[in-house]
């Protein structure tokens, strides 16, 4: 056949021949090109037709929540695309996994440390979440309702509210007319809003986890927007928190710092704190509290569970600090007290001296910068011969002198228990006896604290060996019996257990000196003023 020939033969001439023996590379002009229309499609990416019905569940999640009833690998696939602006009304009681919820923390305030939280990424974004609506709250102008909204999707997972601003409402400035030109510009603005902030009546109950609240009344970053009514902690506002605070029965910590509470307000969230029966920690620093104030925190110390009550940097003196040694002389719970920056004097600090007398309970005291002298000194001093229950002891930024300090290095070499003395800038130098007294009672506690945890030690290699020889091992082989007939030949697994026991007793005794190192030079400070 004609045909036949010609494609075995040689292709006539203006035929192209066939493809096999074209060479692209020779002549690029006569290379077929296909142009498709979706440049980044390839045939090496196309997905499997499961991941294309996975990506349809991602595209379609809010319109359709499927989760649960997906495969584990399924479903990891479907969290990991899934969009961090979904809505929490879905995805709070939906979605438990951490990789999902690390990223919204991620997205939304970047790298923070999640063990504060005790490593839940959800927990995390939950309790800030909160925080921010709370602290963007503007009263008169905000609905309570964003509010309340979130509470039941986020009741479960809320232990702690740092909240670090409150702000107060909007107030717009008074329109002055001709025909009034004559009122005042205080009579005009009785009518505006009120100055009271978040109302946390509202909140607080419904909370059925919180453990912690730390709270400041105040604006963040005001800037040279500053007035102090944007500072202001209003009555109002204690008495609706007061109550708030009495009707959540899982607070063990609150925290009100920098708020402007003075001896009123004070009283005020005393009265519904009395009997709570959680509450374990309470700090008041850097407040107004007087005397009144400090008289109705000792009523609470007999009336509640209180383990540490911090209200440094407050207007407290001599009679609130009589009244606070008078709760203590009654064996409160307490255990820590912070009572630095105040103005309490020798009257206050004698009378605490005097409570301590009775006091078994109190373990840490910090008097710093409390205008304490020798009088004080002297009083502590007395009180450390009797008590064997503080532990730290904070004189520091005091006027003590070296006759105060000769008086502390009195009590302190009759005293087994205390562990940390800061006298810092308190007028005992460091080359003084009296200095040099209290570091040899210091060395004194803290050798025969080695000494007692060496004897325990060697108890245990006996009781570890089994055999007499054990503890000639602790002992050396001067102290070794020179009988041999006391005991029988030591078998190998008996040389063994000795020779550990042996080791044991060595490393608690190495471990235990390591310890009293760090005390000594970690607890221990005697600095020139």
């Amino acid at each position: 056949m004609p045909v036949m020939s010609m494609s075995m033969g040689k292709a006539p001439a203006g035929i192209n021949p066939p493809v096999k023996m074209l060479n692209p590379a020779a002549d690029p002009r006569k290379m077929r090109r296909i142009i498709a229309e979706d440049p980044e499609w390839s045939l090496a990416v196309v997905p499997s037709l499961k991941n294309l019905c996975l990506q349809h569940i991602v595209n379609h999640f809010e319109e359709k929540p499927i989760l649960n009833e997906l495969l584990p690998s399924q479903k990891a696939f479907v969290l990991e695309k899934l969009p961090t602006f979904l809505p929490l009304s879905l995805t709070a009681n939906l979605i438990s996994d951490e990789g999902y919820w690390r990223r919204c923390c991620e997205d939304r305030w970047g790298q923070r440390d999640v063990s504060e939280y005790d490593h839940s990424w959800k927990r995390m974004f939950f309790e800030r979440h909160l925080e921010n609506i709370i602290e963007l709250f503007i009263p008169d102008q905000t609905e309570p309702k964003s509010v309340l909204d979130v509470v039941p999707l986020c009741q479960n997972y809320v232990r702690r509210l740092k909240i670090t601003q409150l702000l107060p409402p909007i107030r717009k400035p008074p329109k002055f007319n001709e025909d009034d030109a004559s009122e005042s510009a205080s009579d005009l603005g009785d009518d505006g809003p009120s100055i009271d902030h978040f109302d946390f009546r509202i909140l607080l109950n419904k909370l059925t986890n919180l453990e912690e609240l730390q709270l400041v009344y105040g604006v963040r970053g005001c800037g040279m927007n500053f007035e102090w009514n944007l500072f202001e902690f209003t009555f109002s506002d204690c008495q609706f928190l007061a109550k708030a605070l009495q009707s959540c029965t899982t607070l063990k910590i609150l925290k009100i710092n920098q708020s402007n509470v003075d001896d009123d307000k004070c009283r005020t969230l005393v009265s519904n704190l009395l009997d709570h029966p959680s509450l374990l920690e309470l700090d008041l620093s850097h407040n107004i509290i007087g005397d009144r104030g400090a008289r109705a925190l000792g009523k609470l110390l007999n009336r509640s569970h209180l383990k540490q009550l911090d209200i440094y940097d407050n207007k407290i003196k001599g009679p609130g600090a009589q009244a606070l040694a008078h709760a203590l002389s009654k064996n409160t719970p307490l255990e820590s007290l912070n009572l630095r920056l105040n103005q309490r004097g020798d009257e206050g600090g004698q009378a605490l001296a005097q409570a301590l007398l009775k006091n078994c309970i109190l373990l840490n005291l910090h008097l710093g910068a409390n205008e304490l002298t020798e009088p004080t000194a002297t009083a502590l001093s007395h009180m450390l011969v009797h008590n064997s229950t503080l532990k730290r002891l904070n004189l520091s930024c005091n006027r003590l002198g070296e006759d105060g300090g000769k008086a502390m290095e009195e009590g302190m070499s009759h005293n087994s228990s205390l562990l940390e003395c800061d006298i810092r800038l308190t007028g005992v130098r460091l080359e003084t006896g009296a200095a040099a007294g209290l570091l040899a009672v210091v060395v004194a506690v803290a050798v025969a604290v080695v000494v007692a945890g060496a004897a325990d030690a060697g108890d245990m290699s006996v009781r570890a060996g089994g055999h007499a020889s054990s503890t000639e091992l602790a002992r050396g082989d001067g102290q070794r019996s020179s009988s041999s007939t006391s005991s029988p030949p030591l078998t190998d697994t008996q040389k063994n257990s000795s020779e550990n026991a042996a080791m044991c007793f060595q490393s608690r005794t190495a471990a235990r000196a390591a310890c009293v190192n760090a005390i000594l030079q970690q607890h221990l400070i005697l600095l020139q003023d």
